[in-house]
Parts: structure tokens; C-alpha cells; sequence
């Protein structure tokens, strides 16, 4: 088959506009630190994440989501510091907005960064409090909205989370604030480059699993799905991606609402495993992965991959 026809019956398209870059931010200024387990990733200070910002906007990305790592000796057992109006999210936040008001900012919600135990959620007894979480979530997401995010994107998976935070970011005025809510998140073991990069590794002394979803079930996510958009969820992420391209279908299928793929550090490291051995293209490799996110029924993608995908997408349109 020739090039034309085959452009002519392809199916699935990946573009720019598919891709979220996900940026870690550090404080300080004029600090940019590579992120050993994950090549070519960096964690900039809020000055330096406007000329990170440009390049995103001037290749045609309209989305970011900030990751913080926070000082140390910022961090305690109730993760206090998320609810701080000038903390390092809501400062660069209200930076990136005054410079790049039609650049779409997305923010995290959940507790990891800001805790010593490096958990989602308020600790007590040895066990994460679900609904005393939730009253956090709802002062950190309403602080977030405040500085000026676009859309929140709570990834601590407590149940109920959506709807409460959904009724108290209207009740503070911010009715056109998006929720896109990290519905089928896994337990996964892809996440351990991220955790180094956000500092919360070291604090973490015991795993997830007991908010965080088995990678052995399925039709648990679909009831999750359903019950975040039933509290007012507008999108949905699934996490990681591509070991969960079969959840990503099964969700589009049967609810059809805007889905996202967070191509996560585990698998962006293992990708660019690729880019010394003579025996895989990189660029290649990058593409596909993200390609078969579209075909899965993906709406977009969150990908550290972000800026280089779209430096070649930009040149194949030329």
C-alpha cells in the first residue's frame, strides 16, 4: 500500500493538541536539576519554568499539570503546606498565568508532596482517614483554584472525593473550575522514578494499596469511573497507560466522556532505555506508544514525552 492510501485509512491520529506536559517545579531560583531515573527530565524553579512554558506554548501544547517537590522541612504529618496560599504550586501558578494566560494549568490534588510519610492522605492510627483527607483536598483544591488553575486533578483516590470537592469549589465561586479526576489509578510499580522526582520516596514506609487500585481487577475501574462522574468529574485519567490500554478502551466504551492517559515515569525511563541501543528507534518507539493511547480510545495524553513529540509532529507538518 502506498503512503497516500495509507494516510488515507489511518484510523487514529496523534496530535499536539493530545499531549499534556507534566513539569516538576522545585523552589529557589534559577535551579534546573536532572532527575536521575528519568533521562532528560529536569525539575525547574518557578523562573525558570516560564521558558519551559514558552517552548510548550510556542510548539503548540495547551495544557500543563505541575508536580511540586517541597523543602523538607516544609513537609509534616498532615501535609499542611497544600493549603498554603503562597506555597510553590499557587506561586507558580499565578506566574504562568500572568504570562501565559491562554496556557491551560493543571494541578494536582492529593497530599504526597507535603507529607513526611509521603502518603496521599492524613495518616492516623497507621491507616490513611478517608474523609478527613477529603476536608484537606477541598482547602488545597479551592487554594489552587484561587492562584488560578485551570483544572484540578485529584490523584489521591479517597471515595466520595469528587462530589465534595465539585460542591466546594462552587460554594467559593469557582463554578468554571475543571475536575479531571484520576479515576483509575493503579498501585502500581511504574511510579518510582516520579516518586524520586517529587522528593516523596524516602518518606513512603508503606505501600498504597489500600486506596490505590489492584492491577489485577478491571471492573473495579469502571465503578470508579461511574462514581467520579456521577460527583461531577468532567474527565477521567487513567494511570499508568500503557500497561492499562485495555481499561482505557473499556472505559470509553462504555461512558464515552473525555478520557486521559498518564504515561507515567516508569515507562517513560523504559522507553528511553531505547535511546543508545542500536537495536530500537526512539523516536519511533515515543510515537507508537503514544499512538496506541489514540487507539485505545484515549483522548489525550499526560507524557514526559510531551515536548519532543511535539517537535516532531510540529516538522511533519511543515
Amino acid at each position: 500500500m502506498t503512503k497516500f492510501s495509507r494516510d488515507l485509512v489511518r484510523e487514529n491520529i496523534l496530535s499536539i493538541q493530545d499531549l499534556i506536559y507534566p513539569i516538576f517545579i522545585v523552589e529557589g531560583t534559577n535551579k534546573k536539576y536532572p532527575i536521575e531515573s528519568m533521562p532528560d527530565t529536569f525539575k525547574f524553579s518557578t523562573d525558570l519554568i516560564l521558558h519551559e512554558a514558552e517552548r510548550a506554548y510556542k510548539l503548540g501544547i495547551r495544557a500543563i499539570a505541575l508536580f511540586p517537590n517541597i523543602d523538607l522541612n516544609k513537609k509534616d504529618k498532615s501535609g499542611s503546606e497544600a493549603i498554603n496560599p503562597d506555597n510553590l504550586v499557587c506561586k507558580t501558578v499565578s506566574l504562568l498565568k500572568k504570562h501565559f494566560p491562554d496556557l491551560g494549568i493543571i494541578c494536582d490534588v492529593a497530599l504526597d508532596p507535603y507529607t513526611t510519610h509521603g502518603h496521599d492522605g492524613l495518616l492516623i492510627n497507621n491507616e490513611i482517614n478517608n474523609d478527613k483527607t477529603i476536608n484537606v483536598l477541598c482547602e488545597q483544591a479551592v487554594n489552587q483554584a484561587n492562584a488560578g488553575c485551570d483544572i484540578i486533578a485529584p490523584s489521591d483516590m479517597m471515595d466520595g472525593r469528587v462530589g465534595i470537592i465539585r460542591d466546594y469549589l462552587d460554594k467559593n465561586g469557582f463554578i468554571n473550575t475543571q475536575i479531571m479526576a484520576y479515576s483509575a489509578k493503579y498501585a502500581s510499580s511504574f511510579y518510582g522514578p516520579f516518586r524520586d522526582a517529587v522528593g516523596s520516596k524516602d518518606q513512603l514506609k508503606f505501600d498504597k494499596k489500600s486506596y490505590q487500585m489492584d492491577p489485577a481487577n478491571g471492573d473495579e475501574a469502571i465503578l470508579e469511573v461511574n462514581l467520579d462522574i456521577s460527583e461531577g468529574a468532567d474527565m477521567v485519567i487513567v494511570k499508568p497507560g500503557m500497561p492499562y490500554l485495555d481499561i482505557i478502551y473499556r472505559i470509553k466504551k462504555e461512558f464515552k466522556v473525555p478520557t486521559y492517559a498518564f504515561q507515567v515515569s516508569g515507562e517513560y525511563s523504559m522507553i528511553m532505555s531505547a535511546k543508545n541501543n542500536i537495536y530500537m528507534d526512539l523516536k519511533r518507539i515515543m510515537l507508537e506508544s503514544l499512538l496506541s493511547f489514540k487507539r485505545a480510545g484515549a483522548n489525550g495524553v499526560i507524557t514526559y514525552f510531551a515536548m519532543d513529540a511535539a517537535e516532531i509532529l510540529k516538522k511533519q507538518l511543515q
